[in-house]
This record gives C-alpha cells, structure tokens and sequence, in this order.
C-alpha cells in the first residue's frame, strides 16, 4: 500500500508520519518537492505516484491571512480537497481529510455536532468548509476529521508561544470568552490510525467525525495549565504566579478575523464508532510538554 501524505511537514503531518508507518510504505513530499499550490503538479504527482491511501493535513491555517491572502486560502482549503477527493473517487483511493471548528458559527454553549448547521465567520472557515462540501460530494465514503485547538510539541503553536512568553514577561494577557478543547497533533495522528484501520476493515462508514481532546477550556484556562505543568517540572517562568496571567475579553484583542467564542465539538460519534474514550485535554497537555521537554 502506498500512503500519501501532503502537509507533512506540518505538526500533524510530522505526527502522522510517525503513526500511519504500519499501514504501509509512506510518501510524503515537502514544499520544494510538491507545489500544492499548483494544480497541475498535484495531478501529475498523483498520476505518478497511484497511491492506495490519501491523508490530507495540508491546510491554509492562517486564519487572520486568509483575510488578505483570499485566493490562497481557497486553493489549499477548497480547491486542493475537491481535487483529491475527485482523484479518490475515480481511481478507488482511501481519503482522510482535517477539517476545522471554523466551519461552525461559534455561538451559544452547546457542543457542536456533526450535523449542526454550519456558519463560517470569516475566510478560513468559509474555505474550510467549501473543501469538506466538495470532498462530500466527490467522494462521499472519505473521512472528514474535524478538529480543535491543534498543538504539538514542536513548532509554531500556542503552547510554544506561551512557554516563549511565560520567560520573557512578568505579566501576560489572555482571551478568556473563547471555549474549545486544546487538541494535540499526537492525538490526532494516534486516532487517525485507528479510524484508517478501521476504514480498510470495513468497521468505519465514510463522513464527518469530530475529532479532540475531552473537556474544555478557554485560552486563559490552557495557558494557566500550560505555566503550572511547566513549572511543576521545573521551567524557568518570568511570570510570578498564576495571577500574573490576566483574563482578558475577545473585544480587547482585535484580530482581523472573527474568532468562534464556542468551539466545544461533540466527540461520541467517533468514540461509538471507534470503540474508544478520548482522553480529557490536560493529559494531553502533560504527555505533549513531557515530550517537548524531552
């Protein structure tokens, strides 16, 4: 079986490489070696490579970009989806896609579910949706892992920037009327090997699951979280205690883009489906600094 991943240089495609090598041989070419942006070498390579098995963790992610950057958001989050979900159905290939809280209006308290009406606040979302809507439509039977607040222990993310800023700052500010589940990229990587699995035998139907840590929190509440693990291993913080962290509104953090005040999604289709209990965010959280840490 060949398994090709695109956006695997990312924090999730770099988890994805490591978790999905059971399935088979892996290929899965960076930036220089594949231009997602152009259509043309996306559909030459995948008429070389005839993979067995497509997972999708290329994304536009940007989300105050997408704003400006319109055209390059709608390639990687509409386009580039609707392109391999059209190859999939054609040539019979297996297809996993990530899609995003985004796609959801962000109102109210209740958990969103699959089949909760969907309202985009800006670009990103919009574009993210426009890609789960063609994939849908093109390839019904792929799966749609829709998930949350994506971290890893490596690279750019909001645990990095706050250990960065917890050195540096006496005082931090932070969005506390923002809900979701902080969601790590093992994780993701960890359960989308168990849904492939479960595809390849048969056992999973095609479709949208969400997919994220159990529990929630806001920004505020994660990034206490993330300076009292860190401290309790004993990282240097320039913070003083956890009162040095400062509740802070959405309305006084402007952003060129509309960010969702609820992002809890409901996760008991895929648990059902998979057989399984997802793990609460702040275990999550300590296995992720555990590795970071190293």
């Amino acid at each position: 079986m060949t398994l090709l991943i695109l956006g695997g240089s990312g924090q999730v495609g770099f988890e994805l490489r490591r978790q999905l090598a059971p399935l088979g041989e892996i290929v899965a070419p960076n930036r220089a070696e594949l231009d997602l942006m152009s259509a043309a070498k996306v559909a030459a390579a995948l008429d070389t490579l005839r993979p067995t098995m497509i997972v999708n963790a290329a994304a536009w992610t940007a989300v105050d970009a997408a704003e400006k950057e319109r055209a390059a958001a709608q390639r990687l989050n509409a386009e580039l989806p609707a392109q391999l979900a059209d190859f999939a159905a054609g040539g019979g290939c297996e297809l996993l896609h990530y899609s995003s809280d985004y796609v959801y209006p962000g109102s109210g308290q209740a958990p969103w579910q699959e089949t909760s009406a969907t309202g985009p606040l800006g670009h990103y979302g919009a574009t993210k949706l426009a890609g789960d809507e063609a994939l849908l439509t093109a390839a019904p039977e792929a799966l749609i892992l829709r998930t949350s607040w994506v971290y890893a222990a490596r690279g750019r993310n909001f645990l990095d920037t706050m250990l960065r800023l917890g050195a540096e700052r006496e005082r931090l500010g932070v969005v506390a009327d923002q809900i979701g589940a902080p969601t790590p990229a093992r994780l993701i990587a960890t359960l989308s090997l168990l849904a492939l699995r479960a595809r390849l035998a048969g056992r999973l139907a095609g479709g949208v699951y969400h997919l994220a840590s159990r529990g929630e929190t806001s920004w505020h509440g994660f990034a206490r979280e993330i300076f009292a693990q860190a401290r309790a291993r004993g990282v240097p913080l320039a913070l003083a205690d956890d009162q040095a962290v400062a509740a802070i509104a959405t309305a006084d953090y402007p952003t060129p883009a509309r960010r969702p005040l609820n992002s809890r999604l409901a996760l008991d289709k895929l648990e059902r489906a998979l057989g399984v209990r997802l793990p609460d965010w702040r275990t999550q959280l300590a296995l992720t600094l555990d590795e970071r840490l190293g």
